[in-house]
């Protein structure tokens, strides 16, 4: 397949360019990692050092998925350069368990559960026919559609500005728009030093225009935390199980599971991998069953269930860097900030306005990937109608969440997602809906 990478999946970059690019996806996925911890902990109103302790895990346990990930254990990996992070899909289930029987239950169902989509993995080539690339892409098309509304409320300054009310002020949307520039300007420039720092230039310019408009709080920062360390202690809180629980959270496996074939799909495609055959069903298998055998090992050190980013294919695209290698580097980067709080103290610093004007084009080429991968397939009457379905119920509860607001908890926690609702609309309606043309 014809692409513009400048390194391939199995090629290796030096060690300057491979720093470089493994740093533009750190900056892309750290928000990402350490958000559901702190919307859990915040929900379940644990203490300050537990939800340090939290966030610490849930970057390393991201670092130690994504070298599997990338390196291939086994059968366990899609060796592509994917990268893994705390999942938000599960974010309401486990929230509603965590109420019930703290985090010893979270953890424990999450554990239990885990095993549902790696069986899903080894019966992948059994299920192509229902999670066909149309239903793939679909799903990756959602979930950058999803996404760039996040991007959005970040370059309005974020959800602490929705509440002091500066959220979408000129110092806000002018951080967001010279980042959002200046990743276009870099992108598009011959020399493949600037394009694969392109992302990390319009950082730094952001950074730079926030801290002269006064946006960087420094105050955070203290001395302990030069001294202080997370150490990883497995099952720390204990573990605890009832089947309800496990329930919950197994059918959110069973969508995660379509999200990571959607997420390996378009990672091949941007990576010029071809999208079918027994190569790109070893990929979609492993990945699957990496997603599944990480979200485990996460339980087991403190963490939520882990998931591939979406976002990150989009980094791909942008630098033209897909060497699987370059995964390696983001691992040791993301135990280390697992590690030594301080670092990811000085990451958490960034304004919500830096990060939302490369996360918003980021997210914009996920959704791309997904028009993509739809489009390579023939659409008649029957793929039209099942992206008519997936289309209109996705993201109608992705834009009125409201309209499931009488449903019980159990079902409004799982649909409430427009990726939830959408891809499973995409695979019934795809084995449903037959067509037969008028003779």
């Amino acid at each position: 397949m014809k692409t513009d990478l400048i390194y391939g999946v199995e090629e290796r970059p030096p060690f300057k360019e491979a720093l470089f690019a493994a740093l533009q996806h750190l900056l892309a996925i750290f928000v990402a990692i350490i958000t559901p911890p702190l919307i859990i902990a915040s929900a379940l109103k644990l203490d300050t050092e537990k939800t340090g302790f939290l966030v610490s895990m849930a970057l390393f346990a991201s670092g130690i998925s994504t070298f599997i990930q990338c390196r291939r254990v086994g059968p366990v990996g899609a060796k592509l350069l994917c990268i893994q992070g705390t999942s938000f899909s599960f974010i309401g289930p486990i929230i509603s368990i965590g109420l019930v029987g703290g985090l010893p239950l979270i953890f424990g169902s999450c554990m239990a559960a885990a095993p549902i989509e790696m069986i899903v993995s080894r019966t992948f080539k059994y299920l192509r026919n229902i999670i066909t690339p149309l239903v793939s892409g679909i799903v990756v098309l959602l979930i950058g559609l999803s996404l760039i509304k996040v991007g959005i409320v970040s370059c309005g300054g974020g959800y602490a500005a929705m509440d002091n009310g500066t959220f979408g002020s000129w110092e806000n949307l002018s951080i967001a728009v010279l980042v959002l520039l200046s990743v276009l300007f870099f992108n598009r420039c011959g020399n493949k030093y600037l394009r694969m720092s392109s992302i990390v230039l319009g950082l730094c310019l952001g950074y730079v225009l926030a801290f002269v408009l006064g946006k960087v709080d420094m105050s955070s920062l203290n001395a302990g935390m030069l001294t202080s360390l997370n150490a990883p202690i497995p099952f720390k809180y204990g573990i605890d199980f009832n089947i309800s629980s496990f329930i919950a959270v197994g059918l959110v496996y069973l969508i995660t599971a379509i999200e990571a074939t959607g997420d390996v799909t378009a990672n091949s495609m941007i990576s010029g991998l071809p999208i079918e055959g027994n190569s790109y069903l070893k990929r979609v298998s492993g990945g699957v069953l990496a997603d599944g055998f990480n979200s485990f090992l996460a339980g087991v050190f403190n963490s939520f269930p882990n998931s591939i980013f979406a976002q990150n294919n989009g980094i791909i695209q942008l630098t033209g860097v897909a060497s699987r290698y370059v995964g390696y580097y983001i691992a040791v980067m993301l135990v280390l900030l697992g590690l030594f709080p301080i670092v990811g103290a000085i990451f958490s610093l960034m304004p919500d306005p830096v990060l939302g004007g490369a996360t918003l084009l980021m997210f914009g080429t996920v959704a791309a990937a997904g028009i993509r991968i739809v489009a390579s397939q023939e659409i008649g009457r029957k793929e039209t109608l099942v992206l008519a379905v997936s289309l209109s119920l996705g993201l109608g509860v992705e834009l009125m969440p409201d309209v499931l607001k009488q449903a019980p908890e159990a079902i409004r926690s799982i649909f409430s997602s427009g990726i939830t609702t959408g891809g499973l609309a995409a695979i019934i309606a795809n084995v449903v809906i037959h067509v037969k043309d008028a003779e």
